[in-house]
């Protein structure tokens, strides 16, 4: 919502500067998210009168001007191209130094064609005052010449952004805002001047509510004669600086007392309309072609304002193409309609249409305001287009009822933290437009039809205190019990911080991305379960199904900045089904090791990488990393690559993680370059620990050397060499301390489809060494142990 701050002193009445305006809206609640003011990008265009105009010597198209600054000094002298450029005109002069605002350019004292330039007249286009550029801008003879733009034009009005929180519908307009302001003592409120109409005869267009569900109220009045031009300098000036394009003056009125009184309101050229005018229910498979020049199919369940010929507007959101006023407009009918706040958002939300309109209806315009809002209206056209008015034919009834609040002045202090005076609480209430009638020290607050936000005491107590400043709340120190603070994470936020710092001490960056992501990157992971109907974005539309679709997004961002190694890790949530599960994803694309002397080429990431990381996570987040069995992937999705992937179980079903290389494919859907590693660890599949007593007991270090024993076996080329560690690793549980694979040999000596593999097994006595009978029999059980998975010892 944005207002200027002459506007604002239309309603508020004293000496005020926009740096009070500023501090008092953000000490109230109205967060200022930022001042404008235009007259700074005019610095240095200066009112100025042409002197003599004469052609170019070394351009036919160009004219030599002697410009009268109004400075008492010799008249500049200006080289020219605007036609319109002659001896007398009065313009406005950029002189060296000012930036021109359409473009940036600084001006400077410059040789065009052989002819020194000392400035530039402009046109509005430059200056950004408006879509000319056919000429220079001609301003009245009488204009001071000398004068500073921007203080002759007006533009030295600062405007004022703020951020209206939807619960506050009345400050959707100017007049809602200065309400505030006096009601914290900022100036005083001027009373609304309503105007009365002098009306000649009934309407000329019969007006009905046919939905009072959709439409309680719908007020309305003819007036004939009118003349549709430009609307005046002020309100064309005030509306721009809001943002609001001027259109033509039936159109700007309309806007600007929506702006003025936060009352939406609209126009119709009479001419355009057959028969009736209703509010009504849509039909199923009709359509409305908006002033936006979109077609809109509507459904039964959404308001319109329609006549004899089909629909014309989307009530309350925005107004039809067909029946808008243009410069040939002479009869008009004014439509001020009460909407239901409810019906206005579903319906937005439907079409995905938003307007300025919508914003204000849906939250919640004041039902009892129609009548003055017609009469205000009503004025703003003949005095500015003329015409003759009926009277005023009124549709339904709104919902004004008066809604009176019990209150207690002493819950300030007990649920507002602020202990306030009774008279001081009643003065702000009152400076708000709420009614008190005290009876034995409790209040009966009759709300104001334009505060709909207001249902009980504490809604009472909310405005007494932000008008009085929550800054005044006395700071009080949080309880604290004696010793030592407990723990408060759980187990699960215990892992967490442990697998975020194993992560990263071994070399992987943490990643956090949305919880959201678009319909094309959930498709290669089978789609998300849950999607939003009305997201913010179509790319943060469905729950993922995956960490690895925002890892992705990431890497390929990070590519394309010239990223050379990529490691990114996460931890959050994947949503399938009708449940959460928290997993620790991780990707890794481009180098694994950087390109140098010593080891010649870079190296790519591998499968074994991402094997080697999912172990590290895997024990650091207690899993039983020793006895994962890795098998093949569940690849339903088609995510992994074949034959570069595989799985980490506890058991056939249990998969605790996934790892490997993606399949090119994925890697293309997501633009990322080269081959991608990734990891998916299930922090939910990895088994809790025991409730009672320690997992493990403590560390005692032995007391005598362990033993190693190397043993090379022949097994089938599509043994897993992690079965055969395994099964060594379980022959003899009480000797057997560790086992690992340190050779792998396929070729001369080795029979065809047979691989060697060479396992170095280590042995710790407990209570006394081994002997070499002990030695043989634990080689022996190691032996059987290989023999049960297909492996034989090598002779």
């Amino acid at each position: 919502m944005k207002i200027t701050l002459d506007w604002l002193k239309d309603h508020l009445d004293g000496d005020v500067t926009v740096d009070d305006v500023v501090a008092t809206l953000n000490r109230i609640g109205h967060e200022v998210e930022g001042v404008e003011n235009p007259a700074e990008k005019l610095a240095g265009f200066r009112v100025a009168r042409v002197l003599t105009a004469e052609k170019h010597p070394q351009a036919d198209k160009l004219q030599v001007l002697t410009v009268d600054t109004g400075d008492g000094g010799a008249p500049l002298t200006v080289v020219c191209g605007a036609p319109n450029a002659r001896a007398g005109l009065v313009g406005v002069l950029g002189l060296p130094g000012a930036v021109v605002p359409a473009n940036g350019m600084e001006l400077k004292v410059a040789a065009v064609r052989g002819v020194e330039s000392n400035g530039m007249m402009c046109s509005t286009r430059e200056l950004e005052l408006g879509d000319d550029h056919d000429g220079i801008i001609e301003l009245p003879a009488d204009a001071p010449v000398g004068a500073a733009f921007a203080d002759y034009s007006g533009a030295g009005d600062p405007v004022v952004d703020i951020s209206i929180t939807p619960n506050r519908q009345d400050c959707m307009g100017v007049r809602g805002i200065a309400r505030d302001l006096a009601a914290a003592g900022l100036g005083t409120l001027k009373p609304l001047a309503v105007p009365t109409i002098a009306a000649t005869g009934a309407p000329a267009t019969e007006i009905a509510t046919l939905d009072p569900d959709g439409c309680p109220a719908f007020f309305g009045r003819t007036i004939s004669g009118v003349t549709n031009g430009a609307a005046p300098e002020w309100m064309r000036r005030r509306l721009e600086a809001v943002g609001q394009r001027s259109i033509s003056a039936l159109v700007d009125i309309s806007n600007y007392v929506m702006f003025d009184l936060g009352r939406p309101s609209h126009i119709y050229d009479r001419a355009k309309l057959t028969g009736a005018l209703v509010a009504r229910r849509a039909k199923d498979g009709e359509t409305a072609t908006a002033l936006n020049g979109k077609q809109y199919a509507l459904t039964d369940t959404m308001t319109v304002l329609a006549d004899d010929s089909g629909v014309h507007d989307i009530a309350g959101i925005m107004g039809g193409e067909h029946s808008g006023c243009s410069e040939t407009t002479t009869d008009v009918l004014l439509e001020i309609a009460y909407f239901t706040p409810e019906r206005i958002a579903l319906t937005g939300q439907a079409l995905a249409l938003t307007s300025d309109a919508r914003s204000r209806f849906e939250r919640g315009v004041d039902p009892a305001f129609l009548d003055d809002a017609t009469a205000i209206v009503t004025a703003h056209v003949l005095a500015i287009c003329g015409g003759t008015p009926s009277t005023v034919t009124r549709a339904g009834t709104p919902p004004a009822e008066v809604k009176t609040v019990d209150y207690d002045p002493s819950l300030s202090a007990t649920l507002g933290g602020i202990a306030i005076a009774p008279e001081r609480q009643k003065e702000i209430l009152t400076a708000l437009g709420f009614a008190v009638i005290e009876q034995g020290g409790r209040w009966q607050v009759a709300v104001p039809s334009w505060r709909r936000d207001v249902d009980g005491a504490p809604d009472l107590v909310e405005e007494v205190t932000r008008i009085t400043g929550f800054d005044a709340i006395a700071s009080a120190p949080l309880p604290r019990t004696e010793g030592v603070a407990k723990p408060t994470a759980t187990a699960d936020q215990l892992i967490e911080r442990r697998l975020r710092r194993a992560a990263a001490a071994a070399g992987f960056h943490e990643a956090v991305t949305w919880s959201f992501i678009s319909e094309r990157e959930a498709a290669p992971f089978g789609g998300g379960t849950w999607s939003l109907a009305n997201p913010i974005s179509e790319d943060l539309k469905v729950m993922r199904p995956s960490l690895l679709a925002g890892l992705l997004a990431a890497a390929q961002r990070n590519q394309n900045r010239g990223a050379g190694s990529i490691r990114l890790f996460e931890i959050g949530r994947r949503y399938l089904g009708t449940t959460e599960h928290p997993t620790l994803g991780i990707v890794m694309a481009g180098e694994k090791r950087a390109r140098g002397w010593q080891a010649g080429k870079a190296a790519p990431f591998d499968a074994f990488d991402a094997k080697a990381a999912a172990l590290v996570l895997l024990e650091a987040a207690g899993a039983p990393a020793d006895r994962l069995q890795v098998m093949e992937p569940v690849d339903a999705a088609g995510i992994w690559h074949p034959g570069q992937s595989a799985t980490l179980r506890l058991g056939p079903k249990a998969v605790l993680a996934e790892f490997g290389a993606l399949h090119p494919a994925l890697a293309k859907h997501f633009d990322v370059d080269g081959a991608v590693i990734a990891v998916q660890i299930f922090l939910d599949a990895i088994p809790a620990k025991r409730a009672s007593g320690p997992a493990r007991a403590a560390f005692t270090p032995p007391a005598l050397q362990s033993v190693r024993r190397d043993f090379a076996f022949l097994a089938p080329d599509t043994l897993a060499a992690g079965d055969l560690v395994r099964a060594i690793r379980g022959a003899d549980k009480a000797a057997i301390v560790d086992a690992r694979l340190f050779d792998r040999f396929a070729g001369q000596g080795v029979p065809e489809g047979q691989v060697s593999l060479a396992v170095e097994v280590e042995l710790q006595p407990l209570e006394k060494s081994f002997t070499d009978a002990e030695l043989k029999a634990i080689a022996g059980r190691v032996v059987a142990a290989a023999a049960k998975v297909g492996a034989v010892l090598r002779g």
